[in-house]
């Protein structure tokens, strides 16, 4: 062994130990008569201590030394003169005797500290690095500290951890597929799992009542923050049961996460449907540790002259304590917010409550002191308030005020770090209608179970059916989701034909699901959690990628390896793959 101890083991109790460290050198201090060395490895920090008086030989042999190089020093534990209540080893130091340079380092390109001066593109180029910093390590330990306890939790409650394949079939429905070229089937591939939902569906049929993995999945979509082209699922299916047995578990799960990791007892998770979530707060993932609930104001507005109030399906408000005040400047940078690209409203109105009862609005010509008092009183506003109007098509504008609320609480510091709401969104739409491709899709995927009550509505009224569907939500992230599933041969073609799947299309795609049916499948169903989102929720961060070893960038790419690269003719000829000219193509 390299090393007796590790950098962040010893305590005033080892004094007088010869110890050997190994570590990488964070930082090299210079001072009179002494050369001190902060040592860093996965454990934590020790002060190495040089004098010059008694051994300038080593002195000399260090001073050569620089940040990052690997280093074995060996020594005796000794009380520091000066200690460091900020580090558990700031009570003791080395007596440094002898020491070996195991590698050296060229100058990094950022400093390793616990904040760094590199940007995010540059740790990522060089995360080797990146993850010796102390926030990155821990994201990494906390992230498997989670994975086995609740690898623990549901083994606990009789789930089996089963592995599925990665390369399986494509899958139209959903994400892009990433594909996998078969060199022993030209011309055919393979695609990366999505989910592997229709995988733990089979082993329902199998038998293997309760299932649980913890795996990778792939999908082609554009990144933002809680997206990768690769992240985690805890993936979890039962059989014999319903919903309600579903969410309880599931809760259960939940709270023991909470308590394990926040010390933090949660009340039983309350619930939501999804047409309340979007009602009230314009999204179905609600952020509900604040108010600001939307009030519908239709009738109280489309009887005046203003005509972008009359020509609205939807005309609604939140209302904004304290905010009465706002300058004519902050309302304006208000109405920027809400005509910038991301999302793409037509304006905003605005109602002051003043302090003398009395009221301002930016549509004072087309209504009265009486008419803003109405929505005044509607949306239960008082002196010093502001109200936040928005109009247009119901969903359009539902979601559009959505993210002003958002923003709203981002400003007025309502969405706290270590405060936490969790929801259960249910009873979601079975189907959702896209205008582009006039075709109805599935809201979650095709093999969702209708709510028993709606089944008859299938086929005269699809989008007024309602899944057997429910949603974890915690503080305005989607942190898992899941559904009843179909089991029964004939409600599945019926499901494919309103997805305008034709026989012939559902049974080259989904042949092998539909045939392993008429085997006896048991009534079943699950839920998957994003396991780096997850991660991130608990921890109060923003980005799955801090929760991710060696992420990809906004536009997919791992600048680090790098990849994705071109590959060589012979390995596409190998494939029979012929790839268009990117500049041919954009003629």
């Amino acid at each position: 062994m390299y090393r007796t101890h590790t950098c962040g083991e010893l305590r005033l109790a080892d004094v007088q130990k010869e110890v050997t460290l190994c570590g990488w050198i964070q930082k090299v201090r210079h001072l009179g008569g002494m050369i001190f060395i902060d040592l860093r490895d996965r454990y934590g920090i020790t002060q190495l201590a040089f004098n010059h008086e008694q051994r300038p030989a080593l002195c000399e042999q260090v001073e050569k030394m620089g940040r990052e190089w690997v280093i074995q020093a060996s020594g005796r534990v000794i009380e520091r003169y000066s200690k460091n209540n900020n580090i558990p080893t700031g009570e003791i130091e080395i007596d440094v005797e002898r020491v070996v340079v195991l590698n050296e380092s060229i100058t990094p390109p950022f400093t390793i500290e616990e904040v760094s001066d590199g940007g995010d593109e540059l740790r990522m180029k060089y995360r080797y690095l990146d993850l010796r910093r102390t926030p990155v390590k821990n994201n990494l330990i906390f992230r498997h500290k989670l994975g086995l306890e609740i690898r623990k939790y549901l083994s606990g409650q009789g789930f089996l951890e089963i592995e599925t394949p990665f390369l399986v079939n494509s899958t139209p429905e959903g994400a892009r597929d990433f594909l996998v070229p078969s060199r022993m089937n030209p011309g055919e591939f393979y695609a990366l799992p999505q989910s592997p939902q229709t995988l733990k569906q089979l082993l329902m049929i199998s038998g293997m009542d309760r299932y649980f993995q913890i795996v990778r999945c792939f999908r082609d979509e554009d990144l933002r923050a809680d997206r990768q082209p690769e992240f985690t699922q805890i993936d979890c299916e039962m059989s014999f049961i319903e919903q309600e047995d579903i969410l309880n578990l599931f809760e259960g799960l939940v709270k023991h996460i909470f308590k394990t990791f926040k010390n933090i007892d949660l009340q039983p998770i309350e619930r939501i449907t999804w047409a309340d979530a979007m009602r009230y707060y314009g999204s179905d993932k609600p952020d509900a540790r604040f108010g600001m609930r939307f009030v519908e104001l239709n009738d109280l507005l489309q009887h005046k002259e203003f005509k972008v109030f009359n020509e609205a399906e939807l005309v609604v408000g939140i209302k904004v304590d304290g905010c009465g005040s706002y300058s004519r400047k902050q309302l304006d940078g208000l109405v920027e917010f809400v005509k910038s690209p991301h999302v793409g409203a037509g304006g905003l109105v605005y109602i002051l409550c003043n302090a003398d009862g009395t009221f301002k609005s930016s549509v004072d010509k087309f209504y009265d002191q009486e008419d803003l008092k109405a929505v005044a009183a509607r949306c239960e506003a008082k002196a010093g308030d502001l109200i936040l109007i928005m109009s247009g098509k119901a969903m359009k504008t539902r979601t559009q005020l959505g993210a002003l609320r958002l923003e709203m609480g981002s400003r007025l510091g309502l969405r706290k770090a270590g405060e936490y709401k969790v929801l259960w969104v249910v009873d979601f739409p079975l189907l959702e209608w896209d205008e582009e491709t006039q075709r109805f899709y599935a809201m979650h995927h095709p093999f969702t179970a209708p709510k028993p009550e709606h089944e008859h509505l299938l086929e005269s009224d699809p989008g007024a059916v309602n899944a057997n569907a429910y949603d974890l939500v915690i503080n305005g992230s989607e942190i898992g989701g899941g559904s009843i599933r179909i089991h029964n041969p004939e409600l599945q073609k019926r499901m494919f034909r309103a997805l305008n799947f034709t026989e012939e299309q559902a049974q080259s795609q989904f042949g092998f699901l539909i045939d392993a049916f008429r085997f006896g499948a048991p009534p079943h169903g699950g839920i998957a959690f994003g396991f780096d989102r997850l991660c991130a929720v608990l921890s109060d961060c923003d980005s799955i990628r801090d929760f991710i070893a060696f992420p990809k960038n906004n536009a997919g790419r791992d600048t680090m390896l790098p990849a994705p690269t071109p590959v060589a003719q012979a390995q596409l000829d190998d494939l029979n793959i012929n790839i268009k000219n990117p500049q041919q193509t954009g003629k």
